[in-house]
Order: C-alpha cells, then structure tokens, then sequence
C-alpha cells in the first residue's frame, strides 16, 4: 500500500477550501461548539496551501488565503441577512472558485 502524499501541484485546492468552509461550519452546527470548527478550516487552509506555494508560490498563496479567511468573515454579517446557510454556500463558492481559476485550471 503507498502511503505517499499526493504531489502538490496535483491537489484540487478548490475542493479543500469547499471542504474546508463547509466542513467547519458543519461542526461547529452540529456539535455547538463553535471554535471546533476552526479544526477542519485550519486543516484545509494548510493543504492547500501546500499547493498554493508550490503553484504559483507566496503572492498565490497569500491571495488565496485572504480570500479564504475573508470568505469566513464575510459569512457572519451575510448570515444575518440571507441566512447562515444559504450565507457558506456563496462564500464557499465565491472562495473555492478563486481557487479553482488562480490555482488548479492553471
């Protein structure tokens, strides 16, 4: 059985940071302790990270990041008006979609 990590420059980072959102308010939901969710969040962020440098190195890793982390943010007040989970769904795409078109087409 190979154990070997997948290349980097392979990965589907858009996958990651869906996974990633999602996965991190799911927990935080159905557990109902909030700062679980930043578990599943931190673990897809670095992930993918990991191809962000080795793709297109710091300036693609930093941007998608601040989209990433902005992507959290934003769900918050956007919750308040559409509701919290119409509210991951459009910032899970808006972000995933940054990944998908910056990292992985590429």
């Amino acid at each position: 059985m190979d154990m070997s990590l997948k290349k980097a420059e392979d990965v589907n980072t858009s996958a990651l940071v869906g996974l990633g959102l999602v996965g991190g308010w799911l927990t935080a939901r159905e557990t109902g302790i909030r700062p679980l969710g930043t578990i599943p969040m931190v673990a897809a962020l670095g992930w993918a990270n990991r191809s962000w440098v080795a793709k297109g190195g710091a300036p693609l890793a930093v941007g998608l990041t601040g989209a990433f982390i902005g992507a959290f943010g934003l769900s918050h007040p956007l919750a308040k008006k559409i509701g919290a989970w119409p509210s991951v769904i459009a910032v899970t795409t808006a972000a995933a979609g940054a990944a998908h078109f910056l990292s992985d087409a590429k």
